[in-house]
């Protein structure tokens, strides 16, 4: 690594003013400060220099999502295999890298487009570099099917960037999340990549590995069967573990809790809001159960993308709210507004989606009726009124 550190020492005055390449600045100063923390201080005023900066912030957050992404690829294998029946004969390194390859793609499409524009966006203002797509570039990925093919894909990315971040000022000053945008624009814009039965097992067989299933095959996921009125065929253990069709991460409870985990201990996630997504869609599910719901209420929260939404997309910490009691209020109103969209449209199986960008929404407005609360309760007891 000194050897890194001291190359980098020795092609960096090319880069700073005055220097030959001193127009892509921005490029070598985005990837020097992803590889080491920068040493810069503020030149004025009392600072406290902290090492976790939010590259090693998006960096964390990436490595929580390792776990939902390497099971989504074997799932992917797992579906594909299971639907041409011959997962008995297959190892476990076939289904894996099946998988692997079809996922691939995606990545790559998703960070060369994303982060191409964040490149020529920086060039051109003549700033540094931007790290808040190092999450959306595996988010986004991770939140539709395989299916999805990859112009569509490309497509999506450039529009959150562009759309969703950079018009709103870049990182740190987006309303939106940059992934719920995507996803959003691809349901919107062609709903039959991303929704239906035809979209969630992988068809073709790539490089020699895998299955070409027969042209027309269909595999509806819970959710969507739930939709349809039939009871879902995968058992409890299934849903759990995440061995159902669905989106390339958002199937295994337990690849999820892992980075929960992972966010929760390193305080990168805020719990209250975690909690409270899971509070508010566990309130309204008993109570759409109560009324004679044929699944149990928890079903809910092992289905779709519900706990990929809570643990990884209402705890941005750009888009979710910033104060104490806002974040009980924002996670309960995304958990009661998913499972509403869930059971009363027939149409529009999944609704995590759509709640954390209305979510997104009304953080700012919950925030400020928070605080203004909390002066008015201050100003009351600095004149002795008692609430």
């Amino acid at each position: 690594m000194s050897y890194l550190r001291n190359y980098l020492n020795k092609i960096k005055p090319n880069f700073e003013e005055g220097g030959k390449l001193h127009a892509f600045r921005s490029v070598f100063d985005g990837f020097e400060t992803f590889l080491y923390v920068p040493n810069d201080t503020a030149k004025t005023g009392v600072n406290i220099h902290d090492a976790i900066d939010s590259k090693r912030i998006m960096s964390m957050v990436v490595l929580a999502l390792m776990p939902a992404m390497l099971f989504g690829m074997y799932n992917i294998g797992y579906q594909n295999y299971l639907a041409a029946g011959t997962l008995a004969s297959a190892s476990f390194l076939e289904v894996f890298f099946f998988g692997f390859l079809a996922v691939l793609p995606k990545i790559l499409v998703s960070y060369i487009v994303g982060l191409g524009i964040e490149f020529a966006w920086a060039q051109w203002k003549g700033e540094e570099i931007q790290e808040g797509y190092l999450v959306s570039g595996i988010l986004i990925p991770l939140i539709v099917p395989v299916g999805c093919p990859l112009w569509m894909l490309a497509l999506a990315c450039a529009f959150s960037v562009i759309f969703c971040k950079e018009i709103f000022g870049g990182t740190g000053m987006n309303i939106f999340n940059p992934a719920i945008a995507a996803r959003m624009f691809l349901f919107f814009a062609y709903p039959s990549k991303m929704t239906g039965d035809t979209v969630w097992v992988a068809q073709d067989s790539i490089f020699g590995l895998g299955n070409t299933l027969p042209d027309g095959f269909t595999a509806a996921t819970p959710l969507g069967q739930i939709g349809q009125g039939i009871a879902p065929d995968a058992s409890i253990c299934d849903m759990i573990c995440g061995f159902i069709p669905g989106s390339i991460g958002e199937t295994s409870l337990f690849a999820i809790a892992l980075g929960a985990i992972l966010l929760l201990w390193t305080g990168i996630a805020s719990w209250r809001t975690m909690l409270s997504v899971f509070v508010g869609g566990g309130v309204l599910a008993f109570i759409f159960q109560t009324t004679g719901q044929s699944i149990e209420w928890w079903h809910h929260f092992v289905l779709g993308g519900f706990a990929f939404g809570a643990v990884f997309m209402a705890t941005d910490p750009v888009t979710s709210c910033r104060t104490t009691c806002g974040q009980y209020i924002y996670g309960f109103l995304i958990g009661a507004m998913a499972i509403i969209i869930r059971v009363m449209n027939a149409g529009y199986p999944e609704g995590m989606m759509l709640a954390i960008f209305f979510g997104n929404m009304f953080a700012p407005m919950i925030d400020h009726f928070v605080v203004e609360r909390n002066i008015s309760k201050r100003l009351n007891r600095s004149k002795g009124v008692k609430e």
